[in-house]
């Protein structure tokens, strides 16, 4: 089989069609198409367009079990999925993430899917795209450099340099920034102080731009972000130094989404990019509500596994959206099932029946999890070639057992008609979404934390170090408390330690921060 940028490229040369027939597809007026080139566009709606003569569509929430290292092909199944629907008459827009540089440029490769199930043009997107990632990576250090220098003028907010909480940052991976001293060569040079960077996409920036609704939201969401404290401990934000509008109008082109299509036509509206072990790991509120206003179904996707991307959606996400999702559709695959029953990464082609059964514990749980929010639930089996007929129809069994239909796809190879069987599932799926939120804002912080780990991770207890209960005092005294959870593990484990696979349950999860981002509206519980 071709590589994934071979088949890109071919198509790309043979069979793309001009970005306005993907936005005549969603009846887009011209005006609101800004064009970056043939195949790419931005989307200025100011709002949501409103058209009374059409409800909004199903909301289908793409997630998955916990991965191996390889990933499992959860935005390649997504991206098959649409196409399989689009294939059987449902108009039909995929909301999802835009590429980091640090992934793309790393291990993990691209963010457009694989194979036959891609986004395109794949090049374009995985590198710099329509620019939003400079924007976001611009305004950050914009709001950093704004601070030294408010430092070296006259300091008259009188912030402390050893208590600056905002980062700078970069959109790849370079570890050596990560703790740094600036301010050194002279007085003119600014105030010697510890920094560090991180990569854009875990920024708070990048939360405010996904969350936000608007760019009046935006800005009042900026004004809020906090930046550090003075040295009696008062909190100092944006709106203190009075940038909330500069960094808004860094950001005037990133807050618009972008429209591309994939191999098979299936228009996809494409715009921000959090990681979801580090943040909260969805694409833009803007991005899904334009999704449901334009389509009969609209299909986003929640990074790595549901006990992350998928619980964060539901918790933090959902209740700012125009509508609650409709169905889950959970990737797993064989692989992944016996990498965590216990089989070496290297040794998971090989068959393991008992492996699978052990492994299945994982994908079970993320089952239960997504019926505690009250959504009905598909499997799909992301189908790879070393996986046999006996491996796949015992997986079916085990689903079946818990009330759970699962589908075999083979859209990395066949695309859309790959995935026709889950498509049909997913039309004819008759079960009702009750959603319900885990826990409440009012909850105290400590139960919402012990509700994720107990409830989603199957932790025993949550053990606090004393600097996170030193800032959980804090938190309540300043009355931000009220927020809701946004948790930083690894993907690998349900547990705090990406060693332990399966479906653990006597084990303590340890926070060791908790950090308010203020501007995004959630705590960051760093375990």
């Amino acid at each position: 089989m071709k590589s994934d940028i071979q088949i890109a490229q071919k198509n790309e040369k043979e069979a793309i069609l001009p970005i306005t027939e993907i936005a005549d597809k969603l009846d887009i007026p011209r005006q609101n198409l800004e064009l970056y080139g043939n195949y790419k566009a931005k989307l200025n709606f100011k709002d949501a367009p409103s058209n009374s003569s059409k409800s909004l569509g199903k909301l289908v929430l793409v997630t998955a079990m916990n991965p191996t290292p390889a990933g499992e092909g959860k935005t390649t199944v997504m991206i098959g999925l649409a196409d399989a629907l689009q294939q059987l008459q449902q108009k039909t827009v995929v909301a999802m993430r835009e590429p980091s540089l640090g992934p793309v440029m790393g291990i993990k490769g691209g963010a457009a899917g694989g194979g036959y199930a891609q986004v395109v043009p794949m090049e374009d997107i995985n590198l710099h795209f329509t620019g939003d990632m400079h924007a976001l990576t611009s305004a950050i250090n914009t709001l950093a450099a704004l601070i030294d220098n408010h430092l070296q003028h006259g300091n008259q907010l009188h912030l402390d340099p050893r208590r600056i909480t905002w980062k700078r940052a970069l959109d790849v991976n370079d570890r050596a920034l990560r703790n740094v001293v600036i301010g050194l060569g002279g007085s003119n040079s600014g105030i010697v102080r510890e920094d560090h960077f991180q990569i854009t996409v875990a920024s708070e920036m990048m939360a405010v731009l996904c969350l936000a609704k608007n760019r009046a939201d935006l800005k009042q969401r900026i004004s809020q972000i906090l930046i550090g404290y003075t040295y009696d401990q008062k909190p100092v934000f944006v709106k203190d130094l009075k940038a909330q509008g500069a960094l808004t109008l860094l950001l005037k082109d990133a807050i618009k989404p972008n429209l591309v299509q994939t191999l098979e036509h299936t228009p996809v509206i494409m715009h921000g990019g959090p990681f979801a072990n580090i943040a909260h790991g969805c694409n833009s509120i803007i991005a899904t509500n334009l999704a449901l206003h334009l389509g009969d179904y609209a299909l986003t996707e929640a990074g790595f596994g549901a006990d992350l991307g998928a619980e964060k959606f539901l918790d933090i996400v959902t209740p700012q959206l125009d509508k609650k999702p409709d169905v889950a559709v959970i990737v797993a695959t064989i692989r992944s099932l016996k990498y965590n029953g216990g089989v070496k990464l290297a040794a998971v082609q090989d068959p393991n029946a008992d492996a699978l059964k052990t492994g299945f514990a994982n994908l079970q749980r993320h089952l239960l999890n997504m019926k505690k929010y009250g959504l009905p639930v598909l499997v799909a089996i992301n189908r790879f070639e070393n996986d046999t007929d006996d491996e796949v129809q015992l997986l079916q069994q085990l689903c079946q057992d818990l009330g759970v239909q699962a589908l075999p796809v083979t859209v990395h190879q066949d695309g859309g008609k790959g995935a026709l069987n889950l498509a049909q599932a997913l039309i004819d799926l008759q079960e009702s979404t009750k959603y319900q939120r885990l826990y409440a804002d009012d909850d105290t912080i400590t139960n919402k934390i012990t509700k994720i780990a107990q409830e989603i991770y199957g932790a025993q207890k949550v053990v606090f170090s004393s600097r996170a209960l030193r800032q959980q005092a804090e938190l309540i005294k300043r009355g931000w408390d009220k927020l809701p959870i946004c948790i930083a593990k690894t993907q690998y484990s349900f547990s705090d330690d990406a060693k332990i696979l399966g479906a653990p349950n006597n084990f303590d999860l340890h926070v060791q921060e908790i950090v308010p981002n203020l501007g995004a509206g959630f705590l960051v519980v760093l375990t």
